[in-house]
């Protein structure tokens, strides 16, 4: 255990001025109060404070922050009060204290969610002063050390909320040393096996390099000295954690890494970090994409430092970070790092500089301008969300309804969110609420935002979706998607077809009659053969020749019988090559809605669970006679059986299929149809008919005008509407108007 006047000892050695009485005073203080309590690991209660002011004078903070360290848990765990600690150490450092207590009450009582995101954050707004959060940070560090003397049940939990938490809160601050020990430990306790694994192969690379960290300090330390610059460099390896999460990123094995051990070269000022880093490059090359100049452009958190990786001494990879002394204290200790330049003559007996001259920090600037917001807030609501929004940077933390926290990437969308929840989530997701309200699915997240997700079975994630999402899950997850839904729409096709094909030959048709034959037709599943079927890629002709290997096509003779004697089937417009269809007159004997059956492959639209088109010029509406064409690789193309453009299909009877309308009223698809109309050259003609159209409900989808001649315009419509009563509606209105000269369907 430190001693009283060790402490002072540390505290002086870097800061002379520094108020002994208070330190003594403190010392005293809290080892009375805490003098009968004990810790899990059976050390007296007192070591804890202690050793949080011990981290603190590593930081080398001023004599108010190390008191409020041996003082953060008098309030909470001891009878000491308010007024005590105002009357004995003044109100600054009462106010710190009460700080610090209210985070440790909120921690206590979080039990409305699995994580207590929402009241983590609030510690920025307990008070203005960093030295709070300082104190937090080195309050959390030690416990982190001491975590393994806690039960089972609770470390993964304080793991998982440090390194969710307090890691990035650090790195916030600019407080690197801190940060990366906080996730080294939190990583030991969450995954324990990469934690092992990492850590083994790390330690056999060093019993491997012994020497190799020395030899590159030492060759580069004489390279610099050449050049008559003044250095000190230092090798380091790379943290266990810091190397998993590289692995992760980049999907790189151990063996991949190049960069595990990292060396920085301090020098005196930043000409220097300038001239050293052309001594680098000079003398050895440089990795591409692998140079940053954070001296010129400092991040956020007052980092400033020029990384770069060379080919360097034994051809190894060498990462280097030069920076001054200076900027390495600040890289080291963050915000904190400003106590160690401040004015002398600032100095006072409490130590108040820190707390003033921190105020020149930009990572400090940021916790100003968040409490700033909340003093603006006016209710909790309000308060809380500018925390939320305030506290991470690159990633936005979102709830769900339950409390849970996510973390996503920054522009993350409801559809991220959904995904990170589950990726059945994400593929039934149809909207989202967002803090209560429904909102597009494209909506950008912001930290804090509390996001609900509305579900449907019978969704399916569109493909559209691939390129709104930022997550990689999403992406990926909405990809098989996708790939899924289209091969279950052409396995669907596929068996519609075998279905007509199989009957027509006079045979019923089953799924474990095509598993039989599956070996001869080479195909592993079943829906991989009716997929290929729908594809155009396996012949129907095929699978029934593979299930019954005597089939003989009765039709097929039929017709050519029929051709020799000159004996012609009803029909329309002679499609004799159409072997596979059998067009019936309405009306007639053998019509499918007078025989109150239909043989034909149901077409519910392009929102069915069939790949279907319709035909690119003038489509297709419900209440036509319709023929499907199977294009190969492109599902099924639906035209009227009156349009001319089926003529050019008709020396390939195998492309033909049966099709008819089974549409859902409750769907509300429209169809496409495509209309010709000439009228008078007049100003209000084109208002006429679209007038006409809006009115009868109908979408104008696309309009192409030419000026026939000097009296007379074409135009050509392209609209969608319900079924054919719906466009004759539309037309003979048209029709009806003055103006119009002509009008006319195009198929």
């Amino acid at each position: 255990m430190m001693r009283q006047y060790e402490l002072v000892e540390r505290v002086t050695a870097y800061n002379p001025n520094a108020n002994e009485a208070l330190l003594n005073k403190a010392y005293v203080y809290s080892m009375q109060k805490h003098g009968s309590q004990y810790r899990a690991s059976g050390d007296p209660y007192f070591l804890h404070p202690l050793e949080v002011a011990g981290i603190l004078t590593e930081l080398r903070l001023d004599s108010s922050t190390i008191a409020v360290g041996l003082l953060h848990d008098t309030l909470e765990d001891t009878d000491a009060t308010r007024p005590e600690l105002d009357d004995l150490f003044g109100q600054e450092i009462g106010k710190l204290v009460e700080g610090l207590t209210k985070i440790a009450q909120l921690d206590l009582v979080s039990k409305k969610t699995k994580q207590a995101e929402n009241l983590r954050k609030l510690l920025l707004a307990i008070s203005d002063d960093v030295r709070v959060l300082i104190v937090k940070l080195a309050d959390r560090l030690h416990n982190m050390r001491t975590l393994h003397f806690v039960p089972d049940h609770k470390r993964h939990r304080i793991a998982q909320e440090t390194i969710d938490i307090y890691a990035p809160l650090a790195e916030r601050m600019g407080m690197q040393d801190i940060r990366e020990e906080l996730e080294a430990l939190s990583f030991k306790y969450i995954n324990p096996e990469a934690f092992e694994a990492i850590s083994s192969r790390l330690e056999g690379l060093r019993q491997q390099n012994k020497s190799l960290i020395e030899e590159i300090e030492g060759e580069l330390q004489k390279t610099f000295a050449e050049q008559g610059l003044n250095v000190k460099v230092r090798g380091r390896e790379k943290r266990a954690y810091s190397i998993f999460r590289k692995m992760q990123r980049q999907q790189l094995g151990f063996e991949q890494l190049s960069d595990i051990y990292g060396f920085r070269v301090l020098v005196d000022d930043i000409s220097a970090c300038y001239q050293a880093l052309g001594i680098v490059h000079t003398i050895w090359p440089c990795v591409p994409g692998r140079f940053k100049d954070y001296i010129s452009t400092p991040k956020p958190n007052d980092y400033r430092s020029i990384h770069t990786t060379v080919i360097g001494p034994g051809r190894q990879r060498v990462e280097l970070q030069i920076r001054t002394q200076k900027m390495h204290q600040i890289a080291e200790y963050g915000v904190a790092a400003h106590a160690l330049y401040k004015d002398p003559e600032g100095q006072t007996k409490g130590g108040r500089s820190l707390g003033k001259l921190a105020k020149d920090s930009n990572a400090y600037a940021w916790l100003r301008h968040t409490v700033e917001m909340l003093d603006a807030g006016n209710d909790a609501e309000e308060f809380l969300e500018h925390t939320k929004l305030e506290l991470f940077q690159d990633q936005v933390f979102c709830f769900t309804p339950k409390g849970r926290v996510l973390a996503l990437p920054r522009h993350a969308t409801p559809i991220d969110f959904a995904y990170a929840v589950h990726t059945g989530i994400g593929n039934t997701c149809v909207g989202c609420k967002i803090n209560g309200a429904i909102m597009p699915l494209v909506t950008e997240l912001q930290n804090g935002d509390e996001v609900e997700i509305i579900c449907s079975k019978a969704q399916t994630p569109p493909a559209a979706w691939e390129n709104i999402v930022v997550s990689g899950k999403a992406r990926a997850a909405i990809r098989r998607a996708t790939r899924d839904a289209v091969r279950a729409q052409y396995a669907g096709l596929g068996s519609q077809i075998l279905q007509n094909a199989f009957e027509r030959g006079g045979q019923d048709y089953s799924d474990k009659m095509l598993t039989v034959a599956l070996p001869r037709l080479g195909y592993n599943a079943v829906d991989d053969a009716l997929a290929a079927v729908g594809r155009g890629e396996l012949p129907s002709r095929a699978v029934i020749e593979a299930v019954f290997p005597d089939y003989q096509d009765e039709r097929a003779s039929k017709n050519g019988e029929e051709e020799k004697t000159g004996v012609q089937g009803e029909g329309w417009f002679d499609l004799k090559q159409a072997s596979a269809m059998k067009f019936r007159v309405p009306g007639t004997k053998g019509d499918s809605e007078t025989d109150g059956r239909s043989k034909g492959i149901p077409i519910r639209g392009q929102q069915g669970d069939l790949p279907v088109s319709f035909a690119p010029e003038g489509g297709a509406v419900p209440g036509d006679r319709i023929v499907g064409i199977h294009m190969p690789g492109q599902g099924v193309t639906i035209y009227p059986i009156h349009s001319p453009a089926l003529k050019k299909f008709d020396d390939q009877p195998e492309l033909w299929l049966d099709v008819r309308w089974d549409i859902d009223e409750a769907s509300h698809e429209r169809f496409p149809a495509r209309l010709h109309v000439s009228v008078i050259n007049e100003p209000g003609g084109l208002a006429a008919i679209a007038q006409v159209i809006a009115e009868n409900d109908g979408n104008i989808d696309n309009i192409h005008m030419n000026k026939q001649s000097q009296d007379f315009q074409d135009m050509t419509i392209d609209l969608e509407v319900w079924n054919l009563s719906h466009l004759n509606r539309i037309i003979e209105q048209v029709r009806s108007k003055q103006s119009v000269s002509k009008i006319e369907r195009i198929n």
